[in-house]
């Protein structure tokens, strides 16, 4: 039986962290995560397997939500 990730979508903040930070792990510490360029976000966000938001869909907000829910789930494993 294979795993089923259901889909993520932009408003997803806490999901896409944590799949961020499964995909990163200790290579960016709090400082170096605020410190990420939106469009590299951007990119890293959409290239997620089961993220199904589009670019047009991306604003402001929902990187800067991500990348604060980024920073509590590596605080939260440290």
């Amino acid at each position: 039986m294979t795993h089923f990730e259901p889909p993520i979508h932009w408003q997803d903040h806490e999901d896409i962290a944590m799949a961020l930070y499964e995909k990163f792990g200790d290579d960016f510490t709090e400082a170096k995560i605020y410190r990420i360029r939106f469009t590299d976000l951007l990119e890293w966000v959409l290239s997620l397997p089961n993220f199904e938001g589009t670019r047009e869909q991306a604003n402001e907000g929902h990187l800067e939500q991500i990348q604060a829910k980024w920073v509590y789930e590596w605080r939260d494993n440290q």
